[in-house]
């Protein structure tokens, strides 16, 4: 039998698209003699639909949807289609509403559902919020016919499972999340194969992390299993694909494209109950490559699926804004970028020369626009209500907003998007002005910490050609919003700052805990500090890209009124003293 694997860039909500994208991956699938087709999680309306869930139109539509999918494929096939179904009980039982769902489609009707078993409600998931969980373990049968005698040949039983049903197995995790685990229960139903629908969303090395759980579950239980995953960018999350299949030693035998839709073909052969395929490519090699596809597919698919075709960046000859603009440039065609320059007073002329020199690098196009006057009028305008106080913070981010009004004309004139080009250092310890830099359509790096910022570029300029110029890469960052000022004067060193972010944002690791890593107390106190009271930025900066296991975004749910501040020992030692007065 052969399977077909399509990974599917859907878009949230756009029934008829992704149902003609289905249409066309079982054309392309029956044309490579495939008898099975695999589509990702929610292929039908996209994943996450969030609360469009709660809309009942829209499930009804999506029910109607399915309905006609059914006639318009080839009939021959069976297709696994994602989509949901309503939850006849959920009335009596006060269960959810609806079934996170496969329907399996075959000569022109919905022949099975199958119900997802386990509801994730960590980091970005919200499951809980819209399902009710199955209580059992799906299996379906696909009796196929020998070609030239038409003689029926041993049925085919295959376990199907959908995206957090495969996360559960306490032999490679060592510890369950559920009390269920649908892999033991189909293992004990005998199935032949196990296939995985999934929206799995991308993280850095994520596709690593999911191979090793397969192939250990599949030696395990020394059945093949197969996974298919969505690629495409929705909202803050990005999906990479790299969908695969698994023989029943453990060993990778097929995989799909990362970051780029893909069909590929496996076969599984009954009576070794394996498989085998001739679709194996390789994925990226290096994080830096992964990251960079990952956010030129997150950036294209935003502004695609949200109707833009050209976007705005503003250019200030700094490293963050080179990047976003390298990123776009990428995602979208040189030719619609527009960079915008800014210069105040205290700019630099080298900040204008290397802002101009990256667009040269790029192709895209700029046009300046100083901002000395604009600041003027605004000191004339401050100048009673500010007699008698001294030049501070205030007056610095007057031309961070003064930047970011410009910027948002320009793109409410022309309606082009505005990317940010915040990272997540600056994010992390409020080292941005709301309404300033923070103001955008999407932040493109506002997941990616300083220091990965500068890799990325690096890791860019060794195609041979110089792409970030040398002088970005070299020359201390600086917000130059007054003389001579560098990020050094409010920050500790990026190198320092990330680990301690890394550790204290991803790894959850104490304030203690990070001081006997090596971090000087102070600068532990310090950053902690500053990552609790910039809440109430990050909960009106743009939806930021997601890289990491650990984002400022949709799995990211912090108060901004709170009082706990972890305290490290200096802290401690200071309340101590002051008790003891």
């Amino acid at each position: 039998m052969k399977i077909a694997i399509a990974q599917l860039n859907p878009t949230i909500g756009d029934l008829a698209g992704n149902a003609a994208q289905i249409i066309d991956a079982a054309q392309q699938a029956v044309a490579q003699g495939a008898n099975l087709l695999l589509t990702p999680e929610l292929s039908l309306c996209g994943y996450p639909p969030r609360d469009l869930l709660l809309d009942p139109s829209f499930v009804e539509a999506m029910a109607n949807i399915l309905q006609q999918l059914a006639v318009d494929l080839p009939p021959q096939i069976h297709v696994l289609v994602g989509t949901v179904e309503p939850n006849p009980s959920a009335s009596l039982s006060g269960g959810k509403p609806l079934f996170n769902a496969m329907a399996l489609l075959w000569e022109g009707r919905v022949r099975q559902m199958f119900h997802k078993r386990l509801l994730p409600t960590y980091d970005v998931f919200d499951e809980d919020r819209y399902f009710e969980p199955a209580r059992v373990s799906y299996s379906l049968t696909i009796k196929l016919q020998e070609e030239k005698t038409k003689t029926l040949l041993t049925p085919y039983f295959i376990g199907v499972t959908i995206c957090e049903d495969l996360w559960n197995e306490e032999n490679f995790w060592g510890k369950r999340s559920y009390a269920e685990n649908p892999l033991a229960d189909l293992a004990q139903q005998g199935v032949d194969l196990i296939v995985n629908l999934s929206a799995s969303p991308y993280s850095v090395g994520k596709h690593k992390l999911r191979e090793e759980m397969l192939k250990h579950s599949a030696s395990y239980y020394h059945i093949p299993m197969i996974y298919a995953n969505q690629i495409g960018g929705n909202d803050d999350l990005i999906f990479d694909g790299s969908s695969f299949a698994v023989n029943r030693d453990g060993e990778v035998v097929s995989r799909a494209q990362a970051f780029q839709s893909d069909l590929i073909v496996v076969e599984f052969d009954k009576e070794t109950r394996n498989l085998s395929s001739q679709f194996l490519v390789e994925l990226p090699t290096t994080e830096e490559e992964e990251i960079w596809n990952a956010l030129v597919l997150g950036v294209g698919d935003y502004a695609r699926k949200c109707g833009f075709s050209k976007v705005i960046i503003g250019l200030s000859g700094g490293i963050d804004s080179a990047l976003v603009s390298a990123i776009a440039a990428a995602a979208l065609g040189q030719e619609n970028v527009l960079g915008i320059l800014m210069p105040s007073p205290y700019s630099s002329d080298h900040s204008v020369k290397d802002a101009l020199a990256l667009a040269e690098n790029l192709g895209i196009k700029t046009h300046t626009i100083p901002i000395g006057e604009l600041m003027q009028a605004y000191d004339r305008s401050l100048e009673l209500l500010f007699a008698g106080t001294e030049f501070g913070i205030a007056e610095e981010n007057l031309q961070s907003r003064i930047r970011g009004n410009l910027l948002m004309a320009i793109a409410n004139k022309f309606g082009h998007l505005l990317l940010s080009t915040g990272n997540k250092s600056e994010m992390a310890v409020g080292y941005c002005t709301l309404y300033g830099d923070m103001n955008g359509g999407l932040a493109a790096i506002a997941d990616v910490p300083k220091t990965r910022v500068y890799s990325l570029c690096r890791w860019l300029n060794q195609s041979g050609k110089e792409i970030i110029p040398d002088r970005i890469l070299t020359k201390e960052p600086s917000a130059e919003l007054k003389p001579d000022q560098v990020d050094r004067d409010s920050l500790p060193a990026y190198e320092i700052l990330d680990d301690i972010l890394q550790r204290l944002i991803s790894e959850h690791q104490s304030p203690d805990e990070i001081v006997a890593a090596g971090h000087a107390p102070e600068i532990v106190d310090k950053v902690v500090k500053l990552v609790s009271r910039a809440e109430f930025k990050r909960k009106q900066a743009p939806p930021g890209l997601k890289i990491t296991d650990r984002a400022f975004g949709t799995g990211w749910r912090m108060p901004i009124a709170s009082r706990w501040i972890g305290k490290s020992s200096v802290e401690k030692r200071v309340e101590q003293n002051d008790n003891s007065n």
